[in-house]
């Protein structure tokens, strides 16, 4: 299933992908893609009827609602929380000149920072160095604590979605203290414009993903080149903390950000992004003024 939320922020409605143009509204079936949703079973519970809906759809006996014009808002409500792992690329390790981790780097991010695929993207008061990184994101599916395996994590996944892990450098890196001050900007982390349930994903370890500003290309990479695999992040965190149903991990982003390049490229306001993942859409954001 490709699943997604449609509306204005804050009343967004579950629905399902039929095809990249069309899709069917869900909300007689589910309140939202919550906490509740996935901690109450509530992929397998909809996955039938999606199915038989989408068929009748393609059968000609039902009509499929049209996406364009519609605004896509994140796949997921607000989770939890929004956990994210650093230095997850041996290339972007080496760009940002700091060694690749033994272990995966952890840190959290704001949860309201979570934003749609193509909504605006707010420079913050004071910014001089919000930068770009895309990213893979992992949907977690039941509450989690204390695998015994790397392989145990694939239960506790709902699906993937792609992710634009937007990054203040200074805040981050000049200001002391953890990262979170670099993360937590208001609409630094747009998501979406699907959840992917990984039966539609046969190798999510070799997907290819991609930014580009302004229309120039800045990343190119793969999951294929992860340091730390999505299984093993997850299997790794739940070592150190609950991980509740609908939380959201970011997994690392490939070389190409703007602090990686010679001379840095930062983001202002009117620049264009556009990223994109193999199998999980794509997305846009304008740069926008701080308020």
């Amino acid at each position: 299933m490709r699943l997604l939320r449609i509306g204005a922020p804050g009343a967004e409605k579950p629905a399902a992908l039929v095809d990249d143009d069309t899709y069917l509204d869900l909300s007689d079936l589910v309140g939202d893609f919550d906490e509740e949703f996935f901690g109450s079973g509530g992929l397998d519970r909809i996955r039938p009827v999606v199915a038989e809906r989408v068929e009748a759809v393609r059968a000609g006996r039902v009509a499929a609602e049209p996406l364009a014009g519609q605004r896509v808002g994140a796949p997921i409500a607000r989770p939890h929380q929004i956990i994210c792992v650093g230095l997850n690329y041996a290339d972007h390790a080496a760009e940002s000149g700091q060694a690749v981790p033994d272990e995966p780097i952890l840190f959290t991010k704001s949860p309201n920072t979570l934003v749609g695929p193509d909504d605006e993207v707010r420079l913050p008061r004071g910014s001089s160095k919000t930068d770009w990184e895309v990213e893979l994101g992992i949907v977690i599916g039941r509450r989690t604590s204390y695998l015994d395996s790397v392989d145990d994590a694939r239960d506790s996944i709902a699906g993937w979605a792609l992710v634009n892990d937007v990054s203040e450098r200074a805040f981050q890196l000049e200001r002391g203290g953890q990262w979170l001050k670099g993360k937590s900007a208001e609409t630094f982390n747009p998501a979406g414009p699907w959840l992917v349930t990984p039966d539609e994903v046969p190798e999510v370890r070799d997907l290819g993903m991609w930014l580009d500003v302004n229309g120039v290309r800045r990343q190119t990479g793969s999951t294929s080149t992860m340091v730390f695999d999505p299984f093993v992040i997850v299997h790794y965190i739940s070592q150190f903390m609950v991980l509740e149903p609908g939380d959201l991990i970011n997994t690392g982003t490939p070389p190409g950000v703007g602090l990686g390049l010679n001379p840095q490229v930062y983001l202002a306001a009117g620049d264009v992004m556009t990223l994109g993942i193999d199998r999980l859409g794509t997305q846009r954001q304008l740069v926008v003024a701080s308020r």
